[in-house]
């Protein structure tokens, strides 16, 4: 099995029936399935959702992104080996915990292959809920500036580099382009305040004004869950994005869960806890492959600066990073993920021939 083999670099090209187009995302893709084959699904499987609701398969691939763009290594890698089953296996072993800890549900409702979930059709916040434990990355380059005011809310004077925040630190922000939000400049990313949230409930798709204090108190509970099985394997939980929707359930009633990914290195800073105690911070999350690009690239204000795009994503493409650097980043989310759940990542050698055998032969999803 070379190397190269065992990375899925592309995943909209599945032969998944759907009669809708893929979406493909940085990392992941989705299939929606026909409505006669949700319908199946769930009356097989025994799925706890109405009978016509929309169910997808949703694969994800080793691919890396940092700064917007995708990276390549040499010798033909498109990704990172181990990272999609690394990913999976981390947010389904947190999904899992949250259930067991009876915080919500998630959309995922069933895991056929290491890389592929089926889930169901859900309604999303429009809020990256963002929660930091310790002050670092841009909100630290925007304190040391003399930023005090995040989110609506006001850090105190004196805080160092990577300290511990006096609080968990809730700094959402909108996910996609909202119009017509008074206040809001209509652009993605941009941070909001729990005043903006309460004004504009609707506009960031809560289904009632009290289900904003629902969503801080999941956010709020499981980034503690994961925070303290962090700690008892000696690692610090720093900050993470987490993201939220609605779903109906089979009595029809509506409920807010989890969704996409959460506690990943994708979509946290995770640190080790030795070193941290010792003044040092090694990154055992994707900030540690933002630093090497900083680092390895001549110029690294192209990646800072986000008008200077085309030059980035020109550098993303032409350059074959060094193979030492991405095995790098392999370690890292393998292991984050070994410690986390336990178990070993193994390497497929041909993940997609896997996938398509057993989406064909267990649940006649490919013709």
């Amino acid at each position: 099995m070379s190397l190269a083999d065992s990375v899925l670099a592309v995943n909209n090209d599945l032969p998944i029936r759907t009669d809708k187009p893929v979406h493909s995302g940085k990392v992941r893709s989705v299939y929606w399935l026909t409505e006669a084959d949700s319908a199946r699904l769930i009356a097989e499987r025994g799925y706890d959702v109405p009978a016509d609701t929309p169910l997808a398969i949703m694969v994800i691939s080793d691919r890396i992104s940092a700064f917007d763009c995708i990276f390549h290594g040499e010798e033909g890698l498109q990704g990172i080996p181990g990272k999609g089953a690394a990913l999976n296996a981390i947010s389904n072993h947190w999904f899992q915990l949250f259930k067991d800890n009876g915080l919500a549900d998630s959309h995922i409702l069933e895991i056929p292959h290491p890389f592929v979930w089926i889930v169901q059709k859900a309604r999303p916040l429009k809020v990256e809920a963002i929660i930091r434990s310790y002050i670092t990355g841009s909100m630290w380059r925007a304190y040391a500036k003399g930023e005090r005011e995040f989110c609506g809310i006001t850090l105190p004077e004196g805080l160092q580099k990577d300290q511990k925040l006096p609080e968990l630190l809730i700094t959402p922000s909108t996910k996609g382009i909202l119009t017509g939000i008074p206040g809001v400049p209509e652009q993605d990313d941009v941070n909001i305040s729990r005043a903006d949230l309460e004004a504009n409930w609707q506009a960031f798709g809560f289904e009632k004004p009290a289900d904003i204090d629902l969503y801080e108190k999941l956010l709020k509970e499981g980034f503690g869950v994961i925070s303290k099985a962090l700690a008892d394997i000696d690692q610090v939980f720093v900050d993470t994005k987490f993201e939220f929707g609605y779903v109906t359930d089979r009595n029809g009633n509506s409920k807010l869960i989890y969704m996409d990914e959460v506690g990943t290195p994708d979509s946290s800073r995770i640190w080790d806890g030795a070193a941290y105690r010792e003044g040092k911070i090694v990154e055992n999350s994707k900030e540690g492959f933002r630093q090497f690009l900083l680092n390895f690239f001549p110029e690294p204000e192209i990646m800072l600066d986000k008008n200077r795009m085309p030059e980035r994503e020109a550098l993303a493409r032409d350059t074959a990073l060094p193979l030492s650097a991405m095995m790098d980043v392999s370690k890292t989310y393998t292991g984050v993920a070994e410690k986390v759940t336990g178990r070993k990542v193994e390497l497929s050698a041909n993940p997609k021939a896997e996938i398509i055998e057993i989406l064909k032969n267990q649940y006649g999803l490919v013709d």
